[in-house]
């Protein structure tokens, strides 16, 4: 796996995206995402999150994002980092949170699959690139599940 790049690494004039993301984590697995064909980063896994709309939070957002793309109610713990990634469409700073789930049945609406992952599983994903530094983590012990 490759990293994103370092904040000293970006041009002072890039604009930065907000995103957030949920490191869900069930029996030693974490869920992941698989974006669907189509759109941007076409195919690859991430952990599920999204962008922050103007006057909310990391937090208010995550659980916003679950419940529109899971159906499911989840309360947001640890603050766990942000990774800097520039893509060709912008600058990523994705922010990553623990989650929990709290309640309601899974549904996917805006992805393609999802799966729960052992730690050791993560290496061999296909990651968007800003998610590749907390998969990392995980699989090194940094974040435990």
């Amino acid at each position: 796996m490759k990293g994103a790049e370092t904040a000293t690494d970006m041009k002072e004039d890039a604009t930065i995206i907000r995103v957030t993301a949920a490191i869900l984590a069930r029996n030693r697995k974490v869920l992941i995402a698989r974006r669907r064909p189509g759109g941007r980063q076409p195919n690859l896994w991430e952990f599920p999150g999204g962008k922050i709309e103007p006057g909310e939070s990391p937090e208010d957002c995550l659980r916003r994002e679950m419940k529109e793309e899971f159906s499911i109610d989840a309360s947001i713990g640890e603050y766990l980092g942000a990774s800097l990634y520039r893509y060709d469409f912008g600058v990523i700073e994705l922010m990553a949170f623990r989650a929990v789930w709290e309640k309601g049945a899974m549904r996917l609406r805006d992805h393609g699959a999802i799966r729960w992952a052992a730690p050791e599983e993560l290496a061999t994903v296909r990651f968007s690139p800003a998610d590749i530094p907390f998969a990392e983590k995980i699989v090194s012990g940094q974040i435990p599940l």
